[in-house]
């Protein structure tokens, strides 16, 4: 497995999408957004749930902590089935986001990739996305490194995704 840790717009999911082209054997990919797309959407908005402020905060409860734990168990048994995998996530936790998946993946050969993106480009990015809270990529830019341990770290500041995602193959290969 590949787990990519990055704040909102630091350019995880254009990495993956590279990684999946360049890596030599097929790869699967599942994203923190697909996970919450596939929410439903009563617990958006609600303390149970996910809920999004207006200044780019994100705050989760007990009720999207449980869907995300059957969620990252899910894609785990599809790597101990044998399929490879690359997640794209945020650790809004931080460290305690980073022990989540080293519990659910005990035993097996996990590549953690921080993809790290100045807080201005991310910014910039999410305006230019138009689809997220504005100021969570700001917010996200250095609070989703904290306490976490890396294998790998690349920088997507003025760097290109598939760049990036040739200093993540070429570590795979090793």
């Amino acid at each position: 497995m590949i787990i990519l840790n990055g704040g909102s717009s630091s350019g995880k999911t254009g990495m993956v999408r590279c990684l999946q082209a360049v890596l030599p054997e097929p790869w699967l990919a599942f994203g923190v957004d697909d996970f919450v797309d596939a929410l439903p959407a009563r617990l958006e908005g609600t303390p149970g749930g996910i809920e999004f402020d207006a200044d780019g905060s994100v705050r989760v409860g007990p009720e999207f902590r449980a869907l995300e734990a059957a969620w990252t168990e899910g894609i785990v048994a599809m790597a101990r089935a044998g399929a490879r995998i690359v997640v794209d996530d945020v650790f809004l936790g931080g460290a305690a986001s980073q022990e989540r998946w080293r519990a659910a993946t005990a035993g097996l050969d996990v590549l953690w990739v921080g993809v790290r993106c100045a807080p201005e480009v991310a910014a910039a990015r999410e305006i230019a996305r138009g689809d997220r809270t504005g100021g969570m990529a700001a917010q996200q830019a250095e609070l989703v490194h904290r306490g976490v341990t890396y294998d790998l770290e690349v920088d997507t500041t003025r760097a290109e995704a598939l760049d990036c995602a040739r200093t993540v193959a070429a570590h795979v290969r090793r």
